[in-house]
Formats: C-alpha cells, structure tokens, sequence
C-alpha cells in the first residue's frame, strides 16, 4: 500500500472502525484465494478466510510498517494455514500414487453431464482447474505453501522464506522438491502438460461428477474465468507444469464474509 494505504492502517490501528474495514476489504480477496489454493474446497476456504481477517484485525496493532502489508497479512494467513485442516480437504487429500490411480480411472469418450458445447467447456474447465489444485493436495503443507508462494503467487526466494519465516535455504529446498513432485507427476499423468498422456479433461468429466469430486450444476472455478485450459496449450515452450498452475482463476471472496466480520465488529456499511 502507498501513503494513503499507511494512513489508513493507523487509523484503524487508532480505533477507526471505517479505516479498518476498508483495510479487510483491500486483502479479503487475496486471503481467500490463498486459502482456496491450500485448500480447494470454497467451503473450508470461506471458514479459514474468516478466522483469518479475524486475526489481521485482533494483531493489526503488531504491523510496524518493516515489511509490505500485503506481505505481513500473507505471513498471518500462512500462519494459520499451515496448521488449519479443512474437513473437506482432508477428507480427500491423498497420497500422490492414489491420486495417480484417480487419473487413470474413469476415462469417457462421451459426456452424459453436457447438453450443449457452451456447458461441455464449462466442465472440460471445471475439471482442469479441480484436477490440478486438487493434486497441491498430495503435498504436505509447508511444501504446498512453498509452492504455492513461489509458482502460483511468484514470490522470490527471499520473499517466500520471510513470509514463512524460514531461511532462504530451506525455502529453496522445499520449492525444489515441491516442484519435482508436481513436475514429474503432470508429465506422466497430465494431457495438457504432455500431449503424450492418455488423460484428457473431457474424459474425466462423467467420472469426477459420478465421484461428486466436481459437481456439473454447482461448479467452483469455471464460471469465474476464461479458459485456462486454451492459454495452456498456446503458451509453447513455457514450461507446461508451471503454466498449468499460474493461469487459474482468482476468485471473489464470498460477501458473507464480510457481513459476518463487520456483525462481529459492529461497523455499518461504508
């Protein structure tokens, strides 16, 4: 934030409720798109979002301006994440060889859930954006937040390792093996990161809605944005694991959201 962003983070640090709500409204959204990258589920995501900007507002008076706020507010959500379980992602993270077994199962060559081609590339995008989160799954936390800091959110090194305050080293350490396991796991599994693979988002489209892993009438990623699946495949030798990952939506936080922090702070609407 510039002058005007550090101004109104003392305000709110001095007790102005209206200060205060613009500055959760400015980081609501990156908040919840991290969470939802940690945690692909929008229902555990929402949840953790709020506990969250609770503990922005309840340590704001900490911030002393030694770092970017956006950087001070990631380092508290990552706090949060690193030991926050979401009921339904832990139900359904998994080892890298069961999700391996989850790719190879299922493949259609038709699609019951589409009736026409617009709903068909709604799902086709669906299942790319679902997929591929989903596999962030496989990691354990700090290597999936070390991954997620660097390759989708494009921190450096020195960044990364100050939000999770760890040494430089060990961030680099950690992206490396985090990247290794989602590079090796793509090219031998993913169409789209190696066109010599089987799998296409198409054919899991059945099998995923079958599994309720995806559901064709209440979709989470694909109504929010454009095709990623198509910049993929133009985007040549850029390193395919890579792109997957960095075109993917960003998502609005949830409104109620926000209603329940200004009910719990008592602030009327700006």
């Amino acid at each position: 934030m510039k002058n005007n962003g550090k101004t109104k983070i003392e305000k709110a640090k001095a007790g102005d409720r209206k200060a205060l709500e613009l500055v959760i409204l400015e980081v609501q959204d990156m908040v919840y798109n991290l969470s939802l990258k940690m945690l692909l589920f929008p229902a555990d995501a929402k949840d953790a979002t709020q506990e969250i900007l609770i503990r922005i507002i309840t340590h704001l008076s900490t911030f002393d301006h030694k770092s970017q706020f956006k950087t001070w507010v990631y380092r508290v959500a990552t706090n949060y994440l690193l030991t926050h379980k979401g009921k339904k992602s832990r139900e359904f993270a998994m080892p890298f060889k069961d999700y391996a077994n989850l790719i190879d199962s299922g493949h259609s060559n038709s699609v019951k859930h589409a009736k026409n081609d617009g709903e068909l590339q709604l799902l086709e995008e669906e299942v790319k954006v679902s997929c591929t989160q989903g596999l962030l799954l496989c990691l354990n936390e700090t290597d999936r937040m070390v991954y997620i800091l660097s390759e989708l959110l494009e921190f450096n090194g020195n960044e990364g390792a100050g939000i999770l305050q760890i040494s430089p080293e060990s961030f680099r350490k950690k992206l490396s093996r985090s990247r290794a396991k989602i590079r090796n796991f793509l090219d031998k599994k993913c169409g789209l990161a190696n066109p010599e693979n089987p799998c296409r988002c198409t054919k899991k489209i059945d099998f995923l809605a079958n599994q309720k892993i995806i559901d064709p009438k209440n979709l989470r990623f694909a109504q929010f944005t454009k095709r990623s699946i198509d910049l993929v495949g133009k985007l040549g030798e850029l390193e395919k694991s890579i792109a997957i990952y960095r075109h993917v939506p960003k998502m609005q936080a949830p409104n109620e959201i926000m209603q329940k922090i200004k009910k719990t702070l008592s602030i009327d609407s700006v």
